[in-house]
């Protein structure tokens, strides 16, 4: 469970020609126009603007613009975040008050037998690993999904429009993934868990990567990540792993995908992504071993 204010700072910035409402610290090496992320577009010195990049008098682009970090500049930069959001809510009404069985079927279980050694939810096998995912769409009361869903919309629009719609909805879900992961190895042998948190965790991971890139001041988002974190230790009922494993994972994944060498950045990002998830099985495939072994 996740609840979060924002922090605004008393510094000022300029805005985004474009778009006022975002204030930035880059400018474009071209025109020298301020430009917010969402705005950013990748040159051989720097970032140019849109309108740079199109060229001079209207004529068309040399080559199709994109975010700073790869992804493609799209219309509506919080499509996946809406998506995300409605799906949490959809799924959040059938478990509770459709179809509850579904909450027992979907979420994080794992449980074994001290009687008979016989093993329930993950542990049971790889016909059961899905729970790793269906857990982080479910919540167990309105309060839950409610936090979580706000704290998604006030950061999620941000990570996703510099990333690009299909960075971000792997950063998402790599971290939801490794939340799960995480509260298994710990605690594999006897777990009931559920809640998106360690995805948003993993959005506020990255988000603090994307601010140190884009030297911005880091206040803001460092002390939402700790006001959360006091939160997570400090009131009963909350899994901390899953906390604490989503923000690791956003932490590394957003390194993958900001600081990757432009000449490579495809392949180290989509390599990042695919060292995570292998991080991901391996603390199942251990965790697994140990109860089974």
């Amino acid at each position: 469970m996740v609840q979060d204010e924002a922090a605004h700072g008393a510094y000022t910035l300029p805005r985004c020609y474009r778009h006022p409402d975002q204030e930035t610290g880059v400018s474009c090496s071209r025109c020298g126009r301020p430009i917010c992320p969402q705005c950013m577009v990748d040159a051989s010195v720097g970032f140019h603007c849109p309108e740079c990049v199109r060229g001079a008098e209207g004529q068309p682009p040399t080559r199709a613009a994109t975010t700073r970090f790869g992804g493609r500049l799209t219309g509506d930069g919080a499509l996946v975040t809406k998506i995300l959001i409605g799906i949490n809510l959809a799924v959040f009404v059938v478990a509770a008050y459709l179809d509850k069985p579904l909450a027992g079927q979907w979420e994080l279980l794992s449980y074994v037998s001290p009687q008979t050694g016989t093993a329930y939810g993950v542990a049971a096998g790889p016909d059961q690993w899905y729970r790793l995912l269906t857990a982080t769409f479910l919540h167990v009361q309105p309060f839950h999904v409610g936090s979580n869903m706000l704290a998604l919309w006030w950061m999620g629009p941000t990570l996703e429009r510099v990333l690009g719609r299909l960075r971000f909805t792997a950063l998402y879900l790599v971290s939801g993934l490794a939340g799960s992961a995480l509260v298994y190895l710990v605690a594999g042998q006897a777990v009931a868990s559920l809640g998106a948190s360690g995805a948003i965790f993993g959005v506020f991971g990255a988000t603090a990567v994307l601010f140190r890139a884009a030297r911005q001041p880091l206040g803001p988002v460092i002390a939402l990540i700790v006001f959360n974190l006091v939160i997570t230790f400090s009131v009963p009922g909350i899994d901390w792993r899953a906390h604490v494993g989503g923000l690791v994972a956003g932490v590394l994944t957003g390194i993958g995908m900001m600081h990757a060498p432009r000449a490579n950045r495809n392949l180290v990002q989509a390599g990042t992504v695919v060292l995570m998830l292998a991080g991901v099985l391996a603390m199942v495939l251990v965790e697994s071993a140990r109860l089974t072994g």
